[in-house]
């Protein structure tokens, strides 16, 4: 295998005929190479991908547990009383380490291979030629001498050397720095030591097409790529922590800094009242550990892996994670007409040509339907010379193509031209056939631009052109109209009857596209559509549905609920547009309309007035997507924008949410984007707003736990050793809580299902911080409450004159079963228990009955009860401590019930008010 990787890197491939190449590497530019040959290839030079760093192994993951600061504090709080002869206290430290070590790794891995399983989902796919046909396969599945088919939007998937281009322009900054646009040529280049810059027949990996579309056979792989090169020269760098992740981080340091303080007050207190200074040390160090929630970062990490997880089951891979907590916050959602808000089913209902409709039928891509006249009579197609000019310009000037499955029809490329080339094959006209009897001579790709596309074909001798695109923009290019009786003269008053049947159409809700053609003595050398997309005689236009998409709808109503507007932005018709939208309920009478003319004319001042008012943008091109982002963000809305060219990229990348399609998506759109929807569908977005609002929910329910119980053990024991108690609670009890009350229920808080009322809150304030809307009281009452709690139990057994290891098993199982209970409160901060159902998160009935199971070990088990130096309870105690631990919820019940009848009870006293007076 090695040795033909480097009998490959010998090869200087810009310097070789591509038909050379082609020899050179055994393949075939016409057929590509087969199937049996890409296997044996693949197990040869093996995938097509950059090489990762290794899996971290579980024993590295344990090794780096240990490296925290507060484990290696209460590694060396073992030592030291091994130093002291305490063995027994030595030897449970050391377990409590490893154990708390364990959880660490296990929460880790499976963040890891939730992530690892979320990445296998966004597989990148290239159209290649194999065996002579064109198909679709998956980047990876590329070998040396496949050929590629290249068109705008793509990412380079692989170096190859290009044999065939039109207009092919290549950004290729990721590897030479320069960020204008390369044109490719065909030529081979002499010398054989050329800069990749000056490399024009060849392209490279991890570059972008952004316009043109191109032939070309692979010539290098994976790590053999010239990005594979610089990637083996760099070193991995970790990825950068989330946003939340640095909040926390944060938290981290001022708990720190706040435990510190704790534990000196406690340390010196309990000196000052002439404890043990042994065990006020051991106490003061298992406080430190206890006061700060070290599992919060690993269960923040294993949150957002399994949420994020969660959403790729429901089609939005989420590339950035920063992005599921920006979803929380979105006020505006920026969509897509086309295949997002609407079906993207692309069929042809209508044809217009010799000044009348004919009606198509048929549904989808199934090539299958008649030609209907407007009395009703079926008409065969063909034998119309208009009608089949129409029909073949159509299907030539696309590059779509048709390809039957095991699940029926597919179209390859784009919908909208995918309808085109049905509507051919309807009639009797194969689009392989049509270009195979009239070849393509040269292109003017598709620009969003100018909207138009142009391709050029020697039919019987002559070379015509065909030019397709939005009629009202056609039309201002054509000065003659296609007739029964000939080309003639085309008036202002036939001029505006095609507009007002365009309208019409439009107002429908019907997509519409423009044909034209123009006749040539050769193909020009150097076309461009200033050149060439004038004086073009009209044929007629095709009237294309993409009805809406019903789950659309009920998206857009449940985004209006969440206090998230919805604005369409298409390049379509002002009045197709408006249909849709009206339809979708996206557009209501008052809301502003705006077409990209207008957005022309308009500075960036004024536009900010009018985006808070307008729902509809049409006629736009993507460079106005950039404005209209940057104006909703001057008003400080929080921006989620869908996109799917590669012009799309620069407003993707603006947005604060930029969401990429992932069917009809460029690989470009895709990269700059912080989300892709798998099936391009606008009630993704929505769905992932739900979910991203409930996975930072319920990290802030994790955070009220996990600090709410640190507080409680911290006012458990320096209120006990102020009053001249002694320490409720050892020092090994104080980590067996840390280790036991702390990780599971955290973790299954952070698996609560969403709340029904969460998409009818309005989007929280993205300034606001994870204490906000009283959490941060909440912990401090609930917190001093669990720690009074087992105060007052270990303050009850001493006055009843218990033995001092009752007293603090009495403390030890109040505080321990106290905490658990009030996991339940922690789901929620005004909703009752009983509202939410205690079986509706399952995970935390299990995490609660595994906690209670190891708490009553240590009790009930005879060698567990020595090493935790517990002992058994009387009835009377267990009464005592049962009852106490329920307080922590009839507590937050009751608060709920009065935070709840506030509103009501204020409303009362203002009607009773008004009434009086």
């Amino acid at each position: 295998m090695q040795g033909g990787i480097e009998l490959l890197q010998e090869k200087k491939w810009h310097s070789l005929e591509a038909g050379q190449v082609a020899r050179d590497l055994g393949s075939d530019l016409e057929q590509g190479l087969g199937q049996e040959e890409v296997k044996s290839r693949l197990s040869k030079y093996g995938p097509n991908a950059l090489k990762e760093p290794p899996p971290r192994s579980l024993v590295s993951m344990f090794i780096s547990q240990l490296k925290e600061v507060l484990v290696l504090i209460l590694i060396g709080a073992a030592i030291v009383s091994g130093a002291l002869g305490e063995w027994e206290d030595t030897v449970v430290i050391m377990i409590i380490v490893v154990l708390n070590a364990a959880l660490g790794v296990f929460q880790e891995n499976k963040a890891e291979q939730a992530l690892k399983a979320l990445k296998a989902m966004t597989k990148t796919f290239v159209k290649v030629l194999r065996e002579g046909k064109v198909t679709q396969v998956e980047v990876d599945s590329l070998v040396p001498g496949d050929v590629v088919l290249l068109e705008a939007g793509d990412s380079v998937p692989a170096d190859a050397r290009l044999f065939e281009a039109a207009s092919l322009r290549v950004n290729e900054a990721a590897l030479t720095g320069e960020s204008v646009p390369v044109e490719k040529e065909l030529n081979t280049i002499d010398a054989e030591e050329v800069p990749i810059g000056d490399r024009k027949n060849m392209v490279f990996m991890g570059t972008a097409i952004t316009g043109g579309r191109g032939k070309a056979i692979v010539t290098e792989t994976g790590m053999n790529t010239e990005l594979g090169r610089i990637a083996q020269m760099l070193q991995e760098t970790p990825p950068d922590p989330t946003p939340l992740q640095r909040q926390l981080a944060s938290l981290g340091k001022t708990l720190g800094i706040a435990a510190g303080v704790i534990v000196a007050v406690v340390f010196l207190t309990g000196m000052f009242r002439g404890e043990n200074l042994i065990e006020m040390f051991m106490t003061a160090i298992a406080l430190a550990v206890a006061a700060i929630p070290e599992g919060l970062p690993s269960v923040v990490t294993i949150v957002l892996a399994l949420g994020v997880t969660r959403m790729s089951r429901r089609k939005a891979i989420i590339r950035k994670l920063p992005a599921v907590e920006t979803l929380g916050v979105a006020t505006y959602i920026c969509s897509d007409k086309t295949g997002t808000l609407t079906k993207n089913e692309m069929t042809v209902t209508q044809v217009y040509v010799n000044g009348d409709l004919v009606q198509v039928t048929g549904t989808g891509y199934h090539p299958q339907g008649e030609f209907l006249a407007q009395s009703g009579e079926q008409i065969e197609p063909l034998k119309d010379k208009n009608m089949e000019l129409m029909l073949l310009g159509g299907a030539l000037c696309s590059d779509a193509r048709i390809e039957k499955t095991e699940k029926g029809y597919q179209i390859i490329g784009d919908p909208t031209e995918g309808a085109l080339v049905v509507a051919a094959a309807k009639a009797g006209l194969k689009k392989e056939e049509a270009e195979e009897k009239y070849p393509r001579l040269g292109e003017i790709p598709f620009d969003s631009t100018r909207k138009m596309m142009t391709t050029f074909h020697n039919m019987k001798g002559t070379v015509y052109s065909f030019t397709k695109g939005a009629p009202d923009v056609l039309l201002a290019h054509c000065n003659e109209l296609v007739t029964p009786t000939g080309i003639v003269a085309l008036t202002d008053k036939i001029r505006l009857q095609i507009l007002q049947v365009n309208s019409t159409l439009a107002s429908q809700g019907q997509r519409v596209l423009a044909l034209a053609i123009r006749k040539w003595a050769d193909v020009p050398a150097n076309p461009t559509s200033e050149t060439v997309e004038q004086s073009l005689a009209f044929v007629g236009f095709f009237a294309i549905q993409d009805p809406p998409r019903q789950e659309a709808k009920e998206a857009v109503a449940v985004s209006r609920q969440a206090g998230i507007r919805t604005v369409m932005i298409t390049g379509d018709h002002q009045d197709t547009a408006v249909a849709i939208a009206k339809e979708l309920d996206i557009w209501r009478s008052g809301d502003g309309i705006l077409t990209g003319a207008q957005l022309e004319q308009m500075s960036d001042e004024e536009l900010k007035k009018h985006v808070n008012k307008t729902t509809v943008y049409a006629r736009v091109s993507p460079e106005h997507k950039l404005r209209i982002v940057a104006a909703l963000k001057a008003n400080n809305h929080v921006v989620a924008m869908t996109g799917d060219g590669v012009n799309d990229a620069p407003a993707l990348k603006r947005a604060d949410i930029g969401a990429a399609m992932g069917i009809t998506g460029t690989e470009v759109a895709k990269e700059a984007s912080d989300m892709v929807l798998l099936d391009d569908n606008f009630a993704t977005i929505v769905n992932a707003v739900e979910e991203g609002r409930t996975i930072y929910s319920n990290i802030r329910k994790s955070i009220q736990y996990l600090l709410s119980c640190n507080t409680g053990e911290i006012v458990a024991i320096f209120s006990a050793i102020l009053f001249g108690l002694g320490s409720p609670l050892t020092p090994i009890q104080i980590l067996w809580l840390n280790l036991v009350t702390d990780g599971p229920p955290a973790l299954a808080l952070g698996l609560e299902p969403p709340e029904k009322d969460v998409m009818k809150r309005p989007p929280r304030s993205p300034k606001e911080g994870v204490f906000a809307g009283g959490m941060g009281i909440a912990i401090l009452i609930q917190g001093t409450l669990l720690g009074l709690l087992s105060l007052a139990s270990y303050w009850l057994a001493l006055i009843w004159g218990r033995t001092l290891e009752e007293a603090h098993t009495m403390a030890f199982l109040t505080l321990a079963l106290s905490q658990l209970v009030h996991s339940f409160n922690a789901r929620s901060l005004d909703k009752s228990l009983f509202t939410l159902g205690m079986g509706t998160n399952r995970s935390l009935v299990y995490a609660f009955l595994l906690s209670v199971s190891l708490q009553l070990a240590v009790i009930f088990v005879p060698f567990l009860r020595k090493v935790f130096e517990t002992a058994l309870l009387r009835p009377s105690d267990w009464a005592v401590v049962l009852s106490l631990s329920i307080i922590p919820l009839i507590f937050v019940e009751i608060s709920k019930l009065f935070k709840k009848a506030q509103p009501v009870v204020g409303q009362f006293a203002s009607d009773y008010q008004k009434k009086n007076i």
